[in-house]
């Protein structure tokens, strides 16, 4: 790759120049091996999600401030899930999510449900209703929209088109796609942020809990949000 058409290496001008060349490439290096990274049908507010360039991960507006590195802050523990009584005729196997109290409850049948703390919606992105689950992923990948790139673009950031399943995916371990709406119940590689309203309208758990919701539900399960 060519660092600059010339260069003048006389004097401490020239030691400049080149040191600037050098910087030059190599930012043009690194910005071209970036990983492509992201997920398709994406339920995430292009207008309020930003790009961590540096660790090459999408960030939600209300995310702990990680520019220190910091990976979780100091005092958080997971919320555990636990069996609870749960008196609601609705099908066994059927996903109830009360947004309101930050739980999802899967039903067991019997009068019992299994009950996760969930992070949903924030003010003004909040939503109600009933569908089924439509499709299963394990480590989805992230596409980022169009809208969100074009603006990351303007602020001289350049998005990924796409971003891979893994541990920096913010879509996390697992993700149930609710009917052919943009939503789904998913992972976070921000487990810290469960049980808070949070997102654009996802249904948000820790990896582990998803991990175990995947495994539970059908393609085809009921699944009523309530706000």
């Amino acid at each position: 790759m060519a660092l600059a058409n010339s260069v003048d290496f006389s004097g401490s001008g020239g030691l400049v120049g080149l040191r600037l060349s050098l910087t030059l490439g190599l930012s043009v290096l690194l910005a071209a091996t970036v990983p492509a990274q992201a997920q398709s049908n994406s339920g995430y507010d292009p207008r309020s999600w930003t790009y961590d360039p540096a660790r090459n991960v999408l960030v939600s507006p209300s995310a702990p401030d990680q520019a220190s590195g910091e990976e979780d802050p100091s005092g958080w523990s997971a919320i555990p899930r636990e069996i609870v009584n749960f008196s609601e005729a609705e099908p066994k196997g059927s996903i109830v999510i009360n947004t309101a109290e930050r739980r999802l409850y899967y039903i067991l049948g019997n009068g019992k449900a299994l009950r996760y703390a969930v992070g949903v919606g924030k003010e003004g992105l909040e939503w109600a209703g009933r569908d089924t689950i439509s499709s299963k992923k394990s480590w989805p990948e992230w596409r980022p929209p169009g809208e969100m790139r074009s603006r990351e673009a303007t602020k001289g950031r350049l998005l990924p088109a796409r971003v891979e399943g893994g541990p920096n995916n913010p879509l996390g371990a697992r993700a149930l796609y609710i009917g052919n709406t943009l939503y789904r119940v998913h992972g976070t590689n921000q487990p810290w942020t469960v049980g808070q309203a949070n997102s654009s309208g996802c249904i948000r758990m820790t990896n582990e809990d998803v991990i175990d919701l995947y495994d539970r539900v059908k393609v085809g399960a009921q699944i009523i949000v309530r706000h």
